[in-house]
């Protein structure tokens, strides 16, 4: 609950982002920098803190003429389930090249099995009986290699989106 922290604090600034330059690009200048745009882990009920992927924006902008390049930071998103399609082409256009969606995934994998579990109910009452006859096997139904598949399934496909959302497909 962030309801007592002033806005100003919630937030990264063209500074905060300037300072992790500063101290990173000595050592490489290969790193990601997780700045604070609103974005938290997890899925929440909207509060005091909104997503605003224009700041990635300025953090460029502020840092791109001292540089003599347009984009100098590569942002990671941390907290990126739940968030609008706009907002995340938003950031990636900022320069967002990593986001994380293990929420996402989560319910995603869930969701495969609350499906397969609503499609074939009557198969998942008991090991014999089921809408075919009641001295029919159910075994194939209740394998966890079924439904743990049609998890990973659904999981698969919700990865493949975030990959779209990301444009890192072929």
């Amino acid at each position: 609950d962030n309801s007592g922290v002033a806005k100003d604090k919630l937030y990264s600034t063209p500074e905060d982002t300037e300072l992790v330059w500063k101290t990173l690009s000595p050592i490489s200048s290969m790193f990601t920098i997780a700045a604070a745009f609103g974005n938290v882990h997890g899925v929440y009920k909207p509060g005091n803190v909104k997503l605003q992927p224009d700041l990635l924006d300025s953090f460029q902008k502020n840092m791109g003429p001292k540089m003599g390049y347009e984009k100098p930071f590569f942002f990671v998103f941390h907290g990126g389930s739940g968030s609008e399609k706009s907002d995340i082409e938003k950031a990636v256009s900022y320069g967002v090249v990593k986001m994380n969606v293990d929420t996402d995934t989560q319910w995603a994998y869930w969701e495969g099995l609350l499906k397969f579990y609503q499609a074939k109910s009557g198969y998942l009452q008991g090991q014999i009986g089921n809408p075919e006859g009641e001295d029919k096997p159910n075994k194939s139904y209740y394998d966890p290699r079924k439904w743990v598949r049609e998890s990973e399934v659904s999981m698969t496909a919700r990865v493949e989106e975030s990959c779209r959302d990301l444009k890192n497909t072929n």
